[in-house]
């Protein structure tokens, strides 16, 4: 029987209940005999029959002690009660339970005496004075018996009083083994009782995880280590690694292979990540992981060890190069019907507005083409077609494109001729294709603008024969400034996070070239930052280190010297402690870029770790208030808030808030920066809050604040086609009619909500908010610093930082493929992800699902199940390519 759950109190340290509970012990004289009038005739001849055992107990005659003490324990284990009161035995006892203790302490060393201790055990359940832990005392000294036959109430108050002592003598520096035994005891016990989180939480307590391993089994494994990795979001490092890793170990105990390769990577273990190759045998599921790294966007070269067979091994370097990706969205694409390419007046949607917008956007200006360029760029990023750019030549030999190319004044020719490579994008040999005909220009900007296309048709796909590089290392010594800018950042795109040595070699020596011009530096240090994101490469950081220390005062206080702290930030991007000591050297610079270095380094750092302690350092770095000129660095830290809490819903709901207030204190500088966190907390995810205060923002009386917050707009909507933002931002473009600027952050947002026609998500978390892709958010976070500064960077000569975003781009789809990697189709329930972490049972795990045929889209928060049994998938979780296997057991149902 288990005494009820009311006297958890004891366990949990809760000292209101056990008030409540310890009442009636007090209670005069004069209320007992009414009580006793009270009983029903049963309870009185228990009670009576308890007090008689209670005197028997004390009786010289061992016989009799020890017939009283059996039948006592048979009372208070086999009584049943409400689960609101106390047990009737102890209640009875309770009055006695001094008595007891006191003959205990008079008994001499026997059996009976360890009978009497088991007794009192469960007796200080509901007795004992807080912090005594007396249940703990007894039990430590009574018989060694089964612990649950006490019921579930004892296990857990004795886990409670556990923890306390195990502090204590942590404390102390005594031993600890005896816990320990009595440990393992109640966590046998709690996973034989579906009571997972329990035992995880006492072992993490007394700091004896690996414990773990050997009592799970393999019908409580998945909940084990579903209630492991999600706690260990809110652990101090390096606690959080530590469970992982038991988690991790738990995985690959019962061959859940996609789960424990998930871990790994969120670990970046790549030892882990090689164990899980070569543990698993079946190719199909080597497949999957395949996938999954490429969503990650790993860059990973498979040995023989991982794949004996050499054709085997090449098709699965195939998935991991991505090289099937633009074949999969096209396939969505055509399922979704909406292959027809689109016109930025598409998006416009100018004909629903009132007159006098209309009438000024028909004049051809070149900030609007430049705009309409980036609006077809984004809207029909990867589907090979467009309106503008690739139209077939029908009148003119040379074909129509370069019409629209020649619409654009100068730099913006650069832009133009790169957004070839974004309608292309991930299809590689199509796109090189159609992009060499730029190569064989005289103008130097269409020439930079192909060098940058290269790179974003060949951003996230990996290549044997390495064609961005050889084609863009040719350029990267030319005289034009413009040229080498557009073959450093078309190869920081095209491989980021490979860590390419040969790239390291080309691009470190610009660093240090002292003729190069301040933007050429600042692109190199950015795209060496992308090319070896994460991966605290001392070299490079030595580099940009040495090209910062050389700057002059006048460079320092140019917009783009910044990029050159964030290209070192990004090569510790979510590594945490490893950039200490590239943060001391930084204390050293020109007190200028000193403060907005640190900040910058700190932010990368702690990424995505959720560490709470560093929003609040950079809240107090906000709350200053500075003169002007010394405080260029606020911008970093409130951008810093936003990517340290994006790590999950709680802190993110916190960090939204906290940016509230900043608005509503904080000097101009904050102000501007605030809309842009916002947008990286709800990227792609357009909640309805944070839409009302970017609008509200929008129409802000100082300009940057306004141009950041429509940015900001198109950012939360990013690939959702969100009708209400596409309604403010068409609404705000008629409002801004009048301000070139302003309208031009209009038409970007537009392009980022009408994304890939709504089939692209720019969230760098996938794999259901678990994983982390490293690329994916440092091409965020460069384009949100780039936005830090927007008259000088995006609306100056350097609007292709635009193009970095191409980073984050990804089909937000669930594409369900057969043994062959043919798309197959069958029906999957989509709904909104409901957390079922430490629920008892075999709860849903989505709620207000519609049933669809793959493949399907994936909004923020959805969640897919398989709606048939026919086929089993490959993966637990079901986003991007899913390879389904034939269920054997499966039979049609007549």
């Amino acid at each position: 029987m288990d005494p009820e759950p009311n006297n958890n109190a004891s366990g949990s340290g809760n000292p209101k209940e056990e008030a409540n509970l310890k009442v009636p012990s007090k209670d005069p004289k004069k209320k007992d005999d009414k009580k006793d009038e009270d009983l029903s005739e049963e309870d009185l001849a228990l009670k009576q029959q308890l007090e008689l055992y209670v005197e028997r107990v004390q009786d010289a005659d061992q016989g009799l002690q020890k017939v009283a003490l059996e039948s006592m324990r048979q009372e208070i284990r086999t009584s049943t009660s409400s689960m609101t009161s106390v047990p009737k035995p102890l209640k009875f006892l309770r009055p006695h339970y001094g008595t007891l203790k006191s003959f205990y302490d008079t008994m001499p060393v026997s059996d009976l005496k360890k009978l009497l201790a088991d007794i009192l055990s469960v007796l200080a359940l509901t007795m004992s004075a807080e912090g005594d832990r007396e249940s703990l005392k007894y039990r430590l000294l009574g018989s060694e018996g089964d612990i649950g036959s006490w019921g579930h109430e004892y296990v857990r108050n004795l886990a409670g009083e556990i923890a306390q002592e195990y502090a204590k003598r942590v404390n102390e520096e005594a031993s600890v083994d005896d816990l320990i035994e009595l440990v393992e005891q109640i966590v046998a016990f709690h996973m034989k009782h579906n009571a997972e989180p329990e035992a995880v939480d006492l072992l993490m307590e007394v700091e004896f995880l690996d414990l773990l391993v050997k009592h799970v089994d393999s019908t409580n494994y998945k909940r084990t280590c579903l209630y492991l990795t999600s706690s260990a979001r809110y652990l101090p490092g390096p606690d959080d690694m530590s469970v992982l890793d038991i988690a991790y170990t738990i995985y690959t105990k019962f061959e859940e292979y996609p789960s424990a390769l998930q871990i790994a990577l969120y670990l970046d273990n790549m030892q882990h990540v090689k164990q899980v190759f070569t543990s698993c045998p079946d190719l199909l599921r080597k497949k999957q992981f395949c996938y999954i790294l490429a969503r990650q966007g790993t860059s990973f070269e498979l040995d023989e060890e991982m794949c004996g067979d050499d054709d085997e091994r090449e098709a699965l370097q195939e998935i991991i190069n991505n090289t099937k990706l633009s074949e999969g969205y096209l396939t969505l694409a055509r399922d979704i019907e909406v292959m027809e390419p689109k016109s930025p007046e598409d998006i416009y949607k100018a004909h629903l507005l009132d007159g006098r917008a209309s009438a000024g956007a028909s004049v051809d200006s070149a900030r609007q083409n430049l705009a309409a360029t980036f609006v077809n760029a984004f809207v029909n990023a990867g589907f090979g077609q467009d309106k503008l750019m690739t139209v077939p030549s029908e009148a003119s030999s040379g074909g129509s494109s370069g019409n629209w190319l020649f619409k654009n004044k100068e730099h913006g020719k650069a832009s133009a001729a790169a957004s070839l490579g974004m309608i292309l994008l991930w299809d590689v040999d199509a796109g090189l294709a159609q992009i060499d005909k730029y190569f064989h220009s005289n103008d130097n900007h269409v020439i930079a603008g192909a060098l940058l296309g290269v790179g974003v048709v060949n951003c996230g796909i990996k290549n044997d024969c390495d064609p961005a590089l050889a084609l863009l290392a040719d350029y990267l010594d030319k005289e034009d400034a413009s040229i080498r800018i557009g073959a450093i950042t078309g190869l920081g795109l095209a491989y980021a996070g490979t860590q390419n040595e040969q790239i390291r070699d080309k691009l470190t020596p610009i660093l240090g070239d002292p003729k190069a011009a301040l933007d050429v530096i600042a692109f190199t240090a950015i795209a060496l930052g992308l090319v070896y994101v994460g991966s605290c490469n001392e070299d490079v950081a030595q580099a940009i280190i040495f090209a910062l220390m050389d700057r002059s005062e006048s460079d320092l206080g140019e917009p783009l010297t910044r990029l050159l702290p964030l290209g070192l930030g990004l090569l510790y991007l979510g590594k945490q402690d490893s950039v200490e000591a590239t943060a001391e050297v930084s204390k050293t610079f020109n007190e200028k870029i000193r403060k907005y270095c640190d900040m910058t380094l700190l932010s990368c750092a702690y990424a995505g770790t959720g560490n709470v302690l560093k929003v609040q350092h950079f809240l107090g770095q906000c709350a200053q208030h500075l003169e002007k000129g010394g405080e260029t660095f606020q911008g970093p830290a409130v951008l810093g808030i936003a990517m340290v809490a994006m790590a999950e819903e709680l802190g993110l709901d916190m960090a939204i808030r906290s940016l509230e207030h900043l608005l509503q204190y904080g000097e101009q500088n904050i102000r501007k920066a605030v809309p842009l966190a916002l947008g990286l907390l709800c990227i792609s995810n357009p909640k309805v809050h944070v839409m009302d205060t970017l609008s509200r923002l929008s129409h802000d009386a100082d300009t940057e604040v306004a141009m950041a917050a429509v940015i900001s707009l198109g950012l939360i909507g990013a690939g959702t086609n969100n009708a209400r933002i596409a309604g403010m931002l068409r609404n705000l473009s008629s409002y801004y009619y009048k301000e070139a600027s302003l309208l031009f952050c209009v038409r970007i947002a537009q392009g980022f909500v009408h994304m890939g026609k709504g089939l692209l998500t720019l969230a760098p978390y996938h794999s259901e908010r678990f994983l982390l892709s490293p690329t994916a958010l440092a091409g965020l976070v460069v384009l949100l610093h780039a936005c830090l500064d927007m008259k000088a960077i995006i609306l100056g000569k350097y609007h292709y930082v635009l193009y970095f975003v191409v980073l984050a781009m990804q089909p937000r789809m669930l594409l369900t493929v057969d043994e062959n990697l043919k798309p197959l189709s069958v029906p999957v329930r989509v709904g909104q992800a409901v957390d079922v972490v430490g629920q008892a049972g075999r709860p849903k795990t989505i709620t207000g699902f519609q049933t669809h045929s793959t493949p399907v889209l994936l909004a923020a928060g959805d969640r897919a199940e398989l709606a048939t049994e026919k086929y089993i998938p490959l993966s637990p979780i079901l986003e991007g390519f899913v390879i389904l296997k034939e269920n054997p057991d499966y039979r049609e149902e007549a």
